[in-house]
């Protein structure tokens, strides 16, 4: 039998009375490429830093092959000041040359008996040229392009690039990656997926990204009650072999099994999602109203927090321009948001989605032309830089000092300990201090705070960013039953498939796209344009500009031979749209006087009855011509 890469033997792991794993053992064998799962907080960074010798165990042993070659990237990666960008690639590519088969935990002594020396680590990664070289390569596919940039001038998104690039250069024969996939924008994350899927050395990775699971690994290991659980498969493998696992021993986890059954019944669903290509907009807004309908009748809605009210207008923008010099953001931005919209925004680092949103919400001003919210409108903003608190705290507090009690509507109320438990914070855990939480965890309890002030619209910038995926199947599961309007910017793929159902694609220089499906969708659409896209790409483009001397916004252009345009409203459609936006509001209003009557107390039996039933009746109006005036408006707002 081959000699394994890496082996570890019954290692033990604790801080205090928390034990993180108990006598866990697995293998990483050539070629083999292994995804690490467990909740936020259950020891994945831990266990990582162990092998890389960064940090001690229990008990246990690390053993690795003599010999062998490992590149390790850190969740959160530092480098001397002064050190240049090229300086860190380079001089991190003597990292790991030597690790012999011993003991991890005698990490000083490692590098010197792997019987090998500076020749032979030369020879393996050719001469400091070619290194450079490869560097300066995959530092462009990053899009870090200043290579003599102090490290300590970049963010701490660029700076997780330099380090993936500093690892990727050694060409080691074991990977080990901390979240990879964090900061990188979807053209990297899916260059960064092929790369790894061609590669001939072993990987082990801890990563929320699904998709990159899926595609990139070949078998998943899980950390759960401080144990080891593997699975030789990719994610979509691992779920099915989880879910009878958990059958077969009988475990009375209910409401975990509902959010990994669908997790699976949906994966099942992506080759023909896959395959298929963009659906015409009007078949978007089928599926949404069948969504909508769904949501209303399921009966196993785990979390359905009730959102506060919210009337048919949300916000308009209005010839919104912005730009930072010679950067565009967006030019004579044009775009009507309508009720219950689940929206996507998507582009590389640096297009401006961020700024988008923060215009959006008011906490960043465009320079001209305005976005016109509506008056029922109530923003629960998740933001990339939001997560303060006090650190003295407890977890319990941080939410009690924001709500007590938690309206699920339909009569239901949750205590603050209670809806921190559907986000996975035990009861042991609610009582512990903010300071002892890992970053996952609180990302976590940050996302708690945001949804418990019951927006009824919510704005998630990166909210995936270091939540583990059953943290995020809950939030998915909540977003799947959230009354209200949505709008997430992601890098995560399978996250905004299962969230969004259609995109905005920012591409740069106040170019924006509206793309009417999810991301799967977008993607096959941009394949299906074939060798031709870059030529159609700039006629595209020049047509923009046109558009955009007449005042028109650049995110509706004149439609493509690929995706023609829809039927505009007839005259009859026209007058029904009219009527519905003065039936709305007014049946609206009935709806707040009779809830208010009922309310006093003071109503004979008779009259309560009656008005009971004519609620009824209203709120059934109100869901049918909702749903009418969702479909014409947007259909309207193709126009532009």
């Amino acid at each position: 039998m081959a000699t394994p890469n890496l082996q570890v033997n019954n290692l033990t792991k604790s801080f205090g009375n928390l034990v993180l794993f108990e006598n866990i053992s697995f293998g990483i064998a050539e070629r083999h490429r292994i995804g690490l799962i467990a909740k936020n907080g259950a020891g994945k960074t831990t266990l990582l830093n162990i092998i890389s010798g960064k940090e001690g165990c229990d008990t246990g042993e690390i053993v690795f092959r003599n010999g062998l070659r490992v590149g390790y990237l850190e969740q959160h990666p530092k480098y001397p000041a002064g050190t240049s960008v090229m300086e860190a690639c380079l001089g991190h590519s003597n990292y790991g040359r030597g690790i012999a088969g011993q003991a991890r935990n005698d990490d000083d002594d490692a590098g010197d008996d792997d019987g090998g020396d500076d020749d032979d680590a030369d020879d393996d990664n050719a001469d400091d040229g070619d290194a450079a070289l490869l560097a300066k390569q995959i530092l462009t596919k990053f899009k870090i392009t200043d290579l003599n940039q102090r490290t300590e001038e970049l963010s701490g998104g660029q700076l997780k690039r330099v380090a993936l690039a500093a690892v990727l250069i050694t060409k080691p024969d074991l990977l080990i990656l901390d979240e990879p996939t964090n900061h990188l924008d979807l053209a990297m994350t899916e260059w960064l997926e092929d790369y790894l899927s061609r590669g001939t050395y072993s990987l082990l990775m801890v990563t929320h990204d699904r998709y990159f699971l899926d595609r990139v690994c070949n078998e998943i290991i899980e950390i759960e009650n401080r144990q080891i659980y593997s699975y030789k498969g990719n994610y979509n493998y691992y779920l099915e072999k989880r879910q009878e696992r958990l059958e077969t021993m009988g475990m009375e986890r209910e409401r975990a099994q509902n959010l990994f059954r669908k997790e699976l019944e949906w994966m099942r669903r992506q080759p023909q999602a896959r395959a298929t290509k963009a659906k015409a907009r009007i078949d978007s807004f089928h599926d949404l109203e069948e969504k909508l309908k769904q949501n209303r009748t399921s009966g196993d809605v785990q979390l359905g927090v009730k959102a506060s009210y919210i009337g048919n207008k949300i916000f308009e923008a209005e010839y919104v321009s912005k730009r930072f010099g010679d950067i565009k953001i967006v030019e004579d931005f044009n775009y009507i948001f309508s009720r219950y919209e689940k929206l996507g925004i998507i582009g590389n680092n640096g297009t401006g989605k961020s700024t988008f949103i923060k215009m959006l919400i008011g906490t960043e001003q465009p320079d001209s032309g305005r976005f016109d919210v509506g008056e029922t409108v109530k923003f629960g903003y998740y933001s990339q830089d939001g997560l303060q608190f006090d650190d003295r705290m407890k977890v319990i507090d941080v939410v009690q000092n924001i709500a007590e009690v938690i309206d699920m509507g339909d009569g239901k109320q949750l205590t603050a300990s209670q809806f921190l438990q559907h986000f996975l914070f035990t009861p042991e855990k609610q009582h512990s201090l903010v300071h002892t939480l890992s970053g996952g965890e609180r990302r976590r309890l940050y996302l708690c705070t945001v949804l418990i002030k019951n927006p009824n619209f919510l704005v998630l910038d990166e909210p995936t960013n270091d939540l583990d995926i059953i943290t995020l199947n809950v939030l998915e599961d909540y977003l799947a039953t959230f009354k209200g309007c949505v709008i997430v910017v992601s890098h995560d793929r399978y996250f905004m498939d299962k969230v969004v159902d259609h995109l905005l694609v920012f591409k740069g220089k106040a170019e924006i796209q509206d793309f009417p499906g999810n991301y799967t969708q977008y993607r096959e659409s941009e394949r299906v344009k074939g060798e031709g896209s870059k030529v159609q790409g700039e006629g595209y483009k020049v047509e923009g500009e046109r558009y955009k001397v007449q005042g028109s916004s650049t995110l509706h252009p004149p439609p493509s031979t690929h995706h023609p345009s829809p039927a505009k409203l007839t005259f009859n459609e026209r007058r029904e749209l009219e009527a519905l936006d003065k039936e709305i509001p007014a049946l609206e209003a009935e709806q707040k006087a009779l809830e208010q009557e009922l309310s006093t107390g003071t109503l004979a039996n008779d009259a309560l009855l009656q008005k009971s039933q004519r609620i009824q009746k209203i709120i059934e109006m109100l869901d049918e011509k909702s749903m009418r005036w969702l479909e014409l408006s947007e259909k309207d707002c193709d126009k532009f």
